[in-house]
């Protein structure tokens, strides 16, 4: 296994999110909440091409799991398959109409842009198939959170491309005690 970085990071265009999840929710407290080290990133402005820290982004994305309603593991998994759209729209080079394994094949480039660490990696991507393999290094609730949303952004980007039917499988799951989270995506040719 790659040696971690001593910090990891990640791109403030998947960082900006959470914050505004948090932002919108006024009536939480999030100053008890969070740590001031937290809320410094959570009141500045996030700029999409600039690094923040992995560990802040974990913390953040389990205090809306904690805080916010509606937060369940479904609900980040849609999250994510809906967050593929909005993602695209400032990234016009991702989907290839008609090409889920092209498509996919240019999120597994993108990743280096996105982490500055190997989270994620698609080692076999064939028509109609892929196996994703997951490794954030968090804790094993935020892991969970974390492989759900990136389960369902993958999602989302087959569907993007064309992909009709898309089903996906966790294999294998960090958050349980494997070395790392592994799910299988399968779809047929949209019409």
């Amino acid at each position: 296994m790659p040696k971690l970085p001593a910090s990891r990071h990640v791109r403030g265009s998947l960082f900006v999110e959470y914050v505004r999840m948090i932002r919108r929710r006024k009536n939480v407290d999030w100053e008890g909440i969070l740590p001031p080290a937290d809320l410094v990133y959570v009141w500045q402005q996030i700029r999409p091409n600039d690094w923040y820290p992995m560990a802040t982004f974990e913390r953040l994305g389990i205090a809306i799991l904690d805080h916010l309603d509606g937060a369940s593991l479904d609900a980040v998994r849609l999250w994510g398959r809906f967050s593929a759209q909005q993602f695209v729209g400032g990234q016009d080079t991702l989907i290839v109409d008609r090409e889920p394994v092209e498509s996919l094949m240019r999120l597994r480039v993108m990743r280096s842009t996105l982490f500055d660490f190997p989270a994620f990696d698609v080692p076999m991507l064939t028509d109609g198939h892929a196996r994703v393999s997951v490794t954030y290094h968090m804790s094993p609730r935020a892991e969970e959170a974390a492989c759900h949303q990136t389960l369902g952004f993958c999602e989302g980007v087959v569907s993007l491309a064309g992909g009709a039917n898309v089903r996906a499988e966790f294999r294998h799951r960090a958050w349980l005690g494997d070395s790392r989270t592994v799910f299988d995506l399968e779809w047929a040719h949209g019409a």
